[in-house]
């Protein structure tokens, strides 16, 4: 990111920039600011995007080829493209001969270092990976935006923030705004604003019905799965999750046993450094025998459903009356 800023910041660019990753907000706004800096605004002569894996490997070449029109530029953004996924042998070729007036831009979300592609675009311009932000770096980003607009929020509240919205950066710019906005006339965010206006997560409401399970309260496990039903979310969706979680418990264990560190147990079990505890926490809750049973007895369940033999609600509930039950 420090050499995209550089070059944008000097212009002196490169003519080609791959921005990859999950972490879709940074890749936006590096997008947007590459495109502003090299483009003209409106200049829909010397421009030109292209999304999506249908796209003609050769037709972009040929406009690449193409002299800009009354400019210093010729700007091609290509979104999405899967050519950097699995080898697109022709602009492999291109790239390292590339027309001295063009520039292009790549953003994709996965990539394979391995393919000709990436090893090409490697030797021609810059490569930047997005990946999930650190809790430090998100931190500090959301105190600075609050900053800006005159509110301060403790650490405390900051934890509850981030437990709900999660690590995405989009959806925290979104919760941000809203409560930027619902703090009005104030300078201090309280854990009462943050319960009141942010949006929970998903994947928050799956962490609670697999305490329950945990708990062995089928009461709330159920209640939170038809709260689930009623926002639309689809069953087997909803399984899906139950078991991932089902599946970092599992690893979490293991790793815990084996005394790793709390960092090297979130990049493993690919979730962030400050869920780590509340996961070693849940993970007491069941034995490494349950949860294996647990996720074995899942994907029965999933292939009873992709097969026709049962239904996708009723499929969800078996798994949940079966490990929410009490010992007898």
């Amino acid at each position: 990111m420090r050499a995209i800023d550089e070059d944008i910041k000097t212009g002196n660019f490169k003519q080609l920039y791959l921005l990859y990753g999950t972490e879709g907000y940074l890749k936006k706004q590096y997008r947007d600011k590459l495109k502003n800096a090299l483009a003209a605004e409106g200049d829909s002569m010397n421009f030109s995007a292209y999304q999506g894996k249908d796209i003609n490997p050769r037709e972009v070449i040929d406009l690449a080829e193409t002299l800009p029109f009354f400019a210093e530029r010729r700007v091609i953004l290509i979104e999405n493209s899967g050519f950097f996924k699995n080898t697109c042998e022709e602009l492999a070729e291109y790239l390292p001969q590339m027309a001295p007036d063009t520039y292009m831009i790549f953003v994709e979300e996965e990539i394979d270092k391995r393919s000709k592609t990436y090893k090409a675009a490697k030797n021609v311009g810059h490569l930047v990976e997005f990946s999930t932000q650190s809790e430090e770096l998100l931190t500090r980003w959301i105190f600075s935006r609050l900053k800006k607009e005159g509110r301060n929020i403790t650490g405390a509240v900051m934890q509850l923030f981030l437990s709900k919205t999660g690590t995405d950066m989009g959806n925290i710019d979104r919760e941000l705004e809203k409560l930027i906005c619902y703090t009005m006339g104030r300078d201090v965010v309280t854990a009462e604003d943050v319960n009141a206006i942010v949006t929970e997560q998903i994947a928050n409401k799956i962490f609670d019905m697999v305490n329950a399970i945990a708990d062995h309260d089928q009461r709330k496990a159920l209640e939170l799965y038809y709260d689930l039903l009623a926002l639309k979310e689809p069953p087997m969706r909803i399984l899906y999750l139950v078991l991932r979680q089902f599946s970092i418990l599992f690893h979490i264990r293991d790793m815990t046993r084996c005394g790793l560190d709390k960092q090297t147990m979130a990049k493993k079990a690919g979730i962030p450094p400050f869920a780590v505890s509340r996961n070693v926490a849940q993970a007491k809750g069941f034995s490494v025998l349950q949860l294996k049973e647990a996720l074995c007895y899942g994907a029965k369940l999933e292939e009873a459903v992709k097969t026709g033999q049962m239904n996708d609600q009723m499929a969800v509930e078996l798994f949940l009356v079966r490990y929410s039950k009490k010992p007898a």
